[in-house]
């Protein structure tokens, strides 16, 4: 099956450059760096003590997933440094942004296609030690490459929804295979590791989900302090990190029902996908609305009046985006698309809204909504009608952002759980640091 999947890879070769090149039209970054995705790195390495600790977040949301293991890896191992690979220019630049402070301790690649022949020249060119994938990165060549180079691999923060255990379960032979040369597995919760263990990966822990555990940075507060500045006392209802089909949704119904939102109620939008900016832009004048582009909103500048919707164009500010906003709806979930992770609006104590669509994220929305931290909401009308609710309850939208903020607090400490079960693999191949 891997040799199929494997040809399979080299057939489709010329069709995947191809997409690749189209898609550098509307984001240059995909025609960057693209020896990289090929294995190619230019001169190896030169040998080195100091251990390579190689962590894959394929795009945004796992790169700012990996923020806290990748920090407490460099600083419980001093002397090793951090290969950081992706998928996407976005999580390329958002680990820019990031981790921009370790210096040349910390490097960014893009990870190879997934053959064995690609896989090899990545691990000879950086020698890591280990691999670590985040969260639902399953790669059947890496998994059967690093095999073969005794270098373990690991899947932290791992999620596994039931609609992509069907999917894994129909490729058979080649997901097995691939679950059985995973060393360990740190699972969010107990149902993501039942499924993981009924693929075959030999050792499922469970340690909680490392978001819990990010830390807002003071640089992003600030930025959320000049942006509420400039925005001024109106409420700010944000839709964060939406997705196709969403946005000509939560604009009907804004424009709609805007009567019941406080006067001068503000609108921020957060399309999930940069490359989608200007299509949104298009929609909110379609919607009749005036709107105001944050790229183009100047720093000492203060929001007109008469802007309705302010469109967040920018990367590596949802947490200044969060810190703005008086009620935060997560996007993903009005569509079954599976949802986003509430845990960033909920460590900011902000009272948080989510559409039934959560497969993604089940459990821990589940649990948000038990704590009466977050709350469901059935389309974009109820939307509104809820964001008007507690945009007109300072009371009510208090308490709820304080409960939100207790959940999140209450469940902190996977990351020092998987340092611990990192520890012995890191000692047995790249010495105790």
């Amino acid at each position: 099956m891997r040799l199929l999947y494997t040809l399979a890879w080299w057939l489709a070769l010329p069709l995947v450059l191809a997409r690749l090149w189209l898609r550098g039209r509307r984001e240059p970054g995909y025609r960057q760096h693209w020896a990289e995705r090929l294995g190619l790195y230019g001169k190896a390495a030169t040998s080195s003590a100091a251990p390579v600790l190689w962590v894959h977040a394929v795009s945004v949301g796992e790169t700012r997933a990996a923020e806290p293991l990748v920090n407490a890896l460099l600083a419980e191992y001093p002397h090793g440094r951090i290969v950081l690979t992706h998928m996407t220019p976005t999580g390329r630049d958002t680990g820019r942004t990031l981790f921009a402070r370790h210096g040349a301790r910390l490097v960014q690649a893009y990870l190879p296609y997934d053959t064995g022949l690609m896989v090899s020249g990545f691990i000879r060119h950086f020698k890591p030690s280990v691999c670590i994938l985040m969260e639902t990165e399953v790669w059947p060549n890496l998994i059967a490459t690093c095999g073969r180079r005794g270098v373990p691999v690991v899947l932290a923060n791992a999620r596994l929804s039931q609609r992509s255990l069907g999917k894994a379960q129909r490729l058979g032979a080649l997901i097995r295979a691939a679950a059985q040369g995973i060393t360990l597995v740190a699972a969010q919760t107990e149902a993501d590791a039942a499924r993981v263990r009924s693929l075959g990966v030999p050792r499922v822990e469970v340690t909680g989900s490392i978001k819990f555990d990010v830390v807002v940075p003071p640089a992003a507060l600030a930025v959320g302090a000049t942006l509420r500045a400039a925005i001024g006392a109106r409420p700010v209802l944000l839709c964060a990190s939406t997705r196709d089909g969403e946005e000509a949704l939560v604009l009907e119904a804004f424009r709609r029902d805007r009567a019941a939102l406080p006067a001068k109620t503000l609108l921020l939008i957060v399309p999930r996908h940069p490359q989608r900016f200007d299509d949104v832009e298009k929609m909110i004048g379609w919607q009749g609305l005036n709107v105001q582009r944050r790229s183009t909103l100047e720093p000492s500048a203060s929001l007109a009046a008469h802007i309705d919707v302010m469109l967040g164009d920018t990367m590596g500010e949802m947490f200044a985006y969060y810190d703005v906003c008086d009620v935060a709806f997560v996007g993903g979930s009005l569509l079954p698309l599976g949802g986003q992770n509430l845990i960033e609006p909920a460590a900011l104590g902000k009272p948080v809204l989510i559409g039934p669509h959560t497969f993604n994220f089940e459990l821990v929305t589940q649990e948000a909504v038990a704590a009466g931290g977050a709350m469901r909401v059935a389309d974009a009308p109820e939307l509104m009608a809820q964001a008007a609710s507690l945009l007109n309850d300072m009371e009510a939208r208090s308490a709820m952002g304080a409960r939100a903020l207790a959940f999140a607090s209450q469940h902190r400490g996977a990351t020092a759980r998987t340092l611990v079960l990192l520890q012995p693999l890191l000692r047995s191949t790249a010495g105790d640091q």
